[in-house]
């Protein structure tokens, strides 16, 4: 049998070299990874566990945060408004703190005199007052007066889920909130605090509470303001957050009371009105006693292991965490985690074994058929290998002609010939900042642009210079990209494109590049977002002691130019055109009239429908004949609660109209009359006060005589 020397001088060298460089590693890696999986497993398995603790405790500490701020602003709300807590009408705010989280069950507040009103939800087979309450009931509203020389009766309203009146009850009460335990921790801390575990009365559940006292003017405390959450809640909790199937996890009191757990197994009980909670080396599983026994004692060492140590128990190895809550959480609370090591160690030496096996075989196979296709393959593979080097140095030349028997190294060649075009196409014509829109778009990559007719929004921040010297630079930095997230949020969450930052300013559009039907609709709904959150901001701005940032925003509807603006090596996707210059105009134009959205008559008429808006005025614009109507938009309908316009609003903006009526028609005085009427109502109102002043100059210029000469 004879070989020709063509075939052979590559095949034996790709043989060999495949025999020596192949067989020893692979036999040295699994012989390695056998020997180091044991400890791989082990630092795997603790940084998982380190990892976990890490971030099981900031979500803790996340989940009682905004409960909170919800409490420290109740708090204030007392100190401020000493006799809000006082009226029936305070329930309502409460109302507003439970439905802020689903963890919350109930919140209240406690005053000196013994009174005490209560806004919770309602479990419809939990009694109340000796019987079920009404059918459909989500929630109640409860309060207790204390009248000299009369028994306290305990009041409630049955509520369903939108707050409608079911029914009622009242029975006489011993309950005195000044002698719980939520009020004497508060009391006690003189702050925000957390309570110990506790009963909570009347709901027959056992949980925690967050409080704060609130203080007069003389500096006496006046009541306490908090909120309750259970304990199922957090096992809930653990529940859901797990880092293998055999883990279990507890919440730990600083004495090793169980207060929650992964398998939310009821470890608390009810003694004589007094929380009771099991500690963890008495459940019924004696290996998480097994474990927390095992934990080591010295400080020293539980630095060292930052909590975490090893042990054995029924012939498996486990690691174990002990970690404690930040001083800033305000208890000394600690999670504990038990996990097997079996759980990251048993796939791995099942999958070893299955490596080793297959590598063997995997190898055979490869030898055999590298041996006949060496040959075959070599000649076409290194000219394929000359036409990559050619396409990475971006090289001229006509594709490649490869004659091969393979069919994928065919293929192969065709498709290096392909990407060679593809390749040199996109380094002369595609800016790497702007293939991605453009692939999601489905446009075409090439300068130019089309005409359509789309909403383009401006805002900017009043009086920025002001601001800017008299705010630290890092501080304002923070506040001005917190607004610029606002925006940036709230145009993605109606589908707009934000175009440019410009300074503090932004410019965005709506219905492009993809379309989107009620452009107009959504714009001013993103527009009354940002407004919203911009409130939300400022206020937590104001009560730190800052100045507010309040932002202008206009909005207008017109046929723009749209499309990729630039040069071949710098590209801008970006409109242009009249619509554009009008509406930063409506921007400015909110400073004349004190207002804070102001769009065009076409966002009107595009979106009116689902919108509350005023006419303001009619307003000369640059390039344009005739005055644009401009109206401010206050709300919005059947979007969120939030947006609604409520009763005092319409009103507002029916008497607006009426009063821009009368100055359409020329009729001035009855014009004036009207924005007069609107102050008397509304003096605040800076629309109005604008018109009337602007019309009382007018009527005050006609009614000036001409001088006639003789």
């Amino acid at each position: 049998m004879s070989f020709s020397t063509n075939n052979l001088r590559l095949r034996p060298v790709i043989l060999t070299l495949f025999i020596i460089l192949t067989l020893p590693v692979f036999l040295t890696i699994v012989a390695v990874n056998y020997v180091s999986n044991q400890e791989a497993a082990n630092i795997y398995a603790e940084k998982l566990l380190y990892r976990f603790n890490t971030e099981a405790i900031d979500s803790i500490e996340q989940l009682f945060d905004p409960i909170k701020s919800l409490i420290r602003s109740a708090s204030a709300l007392g100190g401020e408004l000493p006799e809000f807590y006082e009226a029936n009408g305070s329930i309502t705010y409460l109302h507003s703190i439970i439905e802020h989280s689903d963890v919350i069950i109930s919140a209240y507040v406690g005053l000196e005199d013994g009174s005490f009103r209560q806004a919770r939800q309602i479990d419809p087979a939990v009694k109340v007052h000796g019987k079920l309450p009404p059918a459909g009931t989500r929630y109640a509203d409860r309060w207790i007066e204390r009248e000299p020389g009369e028994v306290p009766v305990d009041h409630y309203i049955f509520l369903d889920d939108g707050h409608s009146e079911l029914g009622r009850s009242g029975k006489g009460t011993s309950y005195d909130p000044r002698a719980r335990l939520w009020y004497e921790t508060a009391l006690a801390s003189g702050g925000m605090s957390l309570s110990d575990v506790d009963v909570f009365a009347v709901l027959d559940l056992i949980g925690f509470t967050i409080g704060a006292p609130f203080y007069g003017a003389d500096g006496n405390v006046r009541g306490v303001a908090a909120a309750d959450i259970t304990l199922d809640g957090m096992s809930d909790y653990l529940a859901e957050s797990t880092i293998s199937p055999a883990t279990i996890s507890f919440i730990l009191d600083h004495q090793g009371g169980v207060i929650a757990n992964s398998r939310q197994e009821k470890t608390y009980g009810n003694r004589s009105g007094r929380a009771e909670l099991m500690h963890i080396t008495s459940l019924n599983d004696d290996l998480p006693a097994i474990a927390f026994s095992s934990r080591p004692r010295d400080a020293k060492a539980q630095a060292d292991s930052k909590g975490m140590y090893a042990f054995e128990h029924q012939g498996r190895d486990y690691v174990a965490s002990l970690t404690t809550f930040p001083p800033s959480f305000g208890k000394g609370w600690q999670l504990f985690v038990v996990t097997p090591l079996s759980d990251f160690t048993g796939t791995l030496e099942e999958r070893n074994k299955q490596l080793f096996i297959f590598g063997l075989i995997a190898i055979l196979v490869q030898i055999v058929i590298i041996y006949f296709l060496s040959g075959v393959i070599s000649a076409p593979l290194e000219r394929l290998a000359i036409k990559v080097t050619k396409i990475k140095d971006l090289d001229v030349e006509s594709p490649l002609s490869l004659q091969t028997p393979i069919r994928e190294v065919a293929l192969l060649g065709r498709a290096i010939d392909t990407l060679d075009t593809t390749v040199k196409s996109f380094a002369s014509f595609v800016p790497v900042d702007l293939v991605r829109q453009l692939i999601d778009t489905d446009q075409k990559l090439a300068l130019g642009g089309y005409n359509k007719f789309l909403t383009v929004f401006f805002s900017d921040i009043e009086g920025f210079s002001t601001l800017s010297e008299s705010t630290p630079s890092k501080q304002l930095l923070h506040r001005v990209s917190t607004y610029l997230e606002t925006v940036t949020r709230a145009t993605k969450r109606e589908s707009g494109t934000i175009d440019k930052f410009i300074g503090d300013g932004v410019m965005a559009f709506w219905g492009a590049p993809s379309r989107l039907d009620d452009h107009a609709m959504h714009a001013c709904f993103a527009a009354l977002r940002i407004q919203h959150e911009m409130a939300r901001l400022n206020a937590d701005w104001t009560a730190e002691g800052m100045l507010p940032l309040n932002i202008r925003i206009g909005l207008h509807s017109d046929a723009v130019l749209v499309g990729n603006i630039g040069s071949s090596d710098r590209m801008n996707y970006t409109v242009m055109g009249d619509g554009v210059n009008i509406a930063a105009r409506l921007e400015g134009i909110n400073k004349d009239y004190g207002t804070r959205i102001c769009i065009s008559h076409t966002v009107f008429k595009e979106a009116g429908d689902r919108l509350c808006v005023r006419p303001i005025d009619e307003v000369a614009v640059k390039g344009r004949r005739g005055k644009v109507p401009i109206y401010e938009l206050v709300g919005a309908y059947d979007l969120e609660p939030e947006f609604e316009p409520d009763e005092d609003l319409v009103r507002l903006c029916r008497m607006t109209r009426g009063a821009y009526e009368a100055l359409v028609a020329e009729e001035l005085d009855l014009a004036l009359e009207r924005y007069k009427a609107i102050l008397e109502d509304y003096p605040d109102d800076t629309v109005a006060a604008e018109m009337a002043r602007r019309l009382a100059l007018r009527l005050a210029k006609d009614a000036t005589p001409t001088e006639v000469s003789d």
